[in-house]
């Protein structure tokens, strides 16, 4: 069930005397990024300033996250279990959301793949930004220009089916990494991105 302000009041709340958990999901790369608790002062203050807001326990008071550090978390959508009993928030992060200073406040031995691809776009995003100030090999291609984008994504979808052919599975691999590279790298050079591509996935899978 998708949160709006009408239906907080359908929320199971009086199972944890009026707190229900909050995990936090990055809205680009599904990856988990910390656990709060919120009251209904605190998600209705979410969905008002659009900034994910907590109840702190310890401070006992409306706690928004980053009002420190800076670090917030900008609101993409607000859903509920199926019981109604915990909250899923959907954010876009404003740097490292864990207060040791990393993305998470877990740290799985093996991202999801979805995860890793975000990554990627956002180095590739950070080195489009840097234009000429940047020595990377990524600006200097972005530098060069859409066709020269292209002309690398060819030449590396062909690297990936020779190697499917003609060589084994750690060629394949790597092959078809840099081409997933080179892809990514030439969306970017249209000002598009990954998650472009997961919506078309997804459309067509509907």
């Amino acid at each position: 069930m998708q949160i709006t302000q009408t239906t907080q009041a359908d929320l199971a709340w009086q199972k944890m005397e009026g707190l229900l958990p909050c995990i936090v999901q990055d809205a680009s790369s599904g990856r988990v990024l910390m656990q709060g608790y919120m009251n209904q002062q605190a998600l209705s203050a979410t969905l008002a300033t659009g900034k994910v807001t907590f109840y702190s326990r310890s401070k006992e008071r409306l706690w928004c996250k980053g009002e420190t550090s800076g670090h917030t978390l900008d609101l993409v959508e607000l859903v509920a279990d199926c019981d109604k009993d915990s909250i899923l928030a959907l954010a876009k992060p404003n740097g490292p959301t864990c207060h040791l200073g990393t993305e998470s406040c877990w740290i799985p031995s093996k991202q999801p793949a979805i995860s890793e691809l975000s990554e990627l776009q956002s180095t590739i995003e950070a080195r489009k930004a840097e234009g000429n100030d940047s020595k990377s090999y990524t600006a200097k291609l972005l530098n060069d220009g859409i066709r020269r984008c292209a002309q690398k994504v060819g030449e590396e979808g062909v690297e990936v089916a020779l190697a499917a052919v003609a060589q084994d599975d750690e060629a394949l691999l790597n092959e078809s990494a840099d081409l997933m590279y080179h892809l990514m790298v030439v969306l970017s050079a249209r000002n598009l991105s990954i998650d472009d591509v997961c919506d078309v996935l997804r459309s067509r899978r509907k």
